[in-house]
């Protein structure tokens, strides 16, 4: 922990950060954060170097960053990094996850215009939910994946 006198209890941590107290603890929990000190009450209590690392953690998270990239940028703060603009690297990745995740949106938001333009409003039944069903139907069933895994 910092040499810096921990004085937030973590109610006010997360006001002076924006990251809720359920997110505190868990990002204590994932290493992100090194668990607040505590107080006689055992209240947790956060320093401002603390607040300002949750701070961080929120705003890599806002831009869709996963846990461990985010660690990992931590990690280079903290360490310094083992080569000139390492941080560079982990961006690059996220990038490239988020042209792939933009893709894969563009792909959908087709599909949805295509299932949309089933239906005009008029007539006695409601073309999207049938045309839901004959995909259904239509679409083989996935096998199952040995590694799902998201990004976030």
């Amino acid at each position: 922990m910092s040499a810096e006198y921990p004085r937030h209890r973590i109610g006010q941590a997360a006001r002076l950060s924006g990251v809720s107290p359920a997110n505190i603890r868990y990002y204590e929990r994932e290493g992100l954060l090194p668990e607040g000190a505590r107080a006689d009450n055992r209240y947790r209590l956060y320093t401002d170097a603390e607040v300002h690392r949750l701070r961080f953690v929120r705003l890599c998270r806002a831009m869709d960053m996963s846990l461990p990239e985010v660690r990992a940028l931590l990690a280079l703060d903290a360490h310094g990094a083992p080569a000139p603009h390492a941080a560079c690297a982990t961006l690059d990745e996220h990038l490239e996850h988020v042209r792939t995740r933009l893709q894969e949106l563009r792909t959908l938001e087709r599909a949805l215009k295509d299932l949309r333009g089933r239906c005009d409003g008029t007539g006695a039944q409601c073309q999207v939910i049938e045309a839901l069903h004959q995909r259904a139907d239509a679409e083989p069933v996935p096998e199952p994946l040995a590694t799902a895994r998201r990004h976030v």
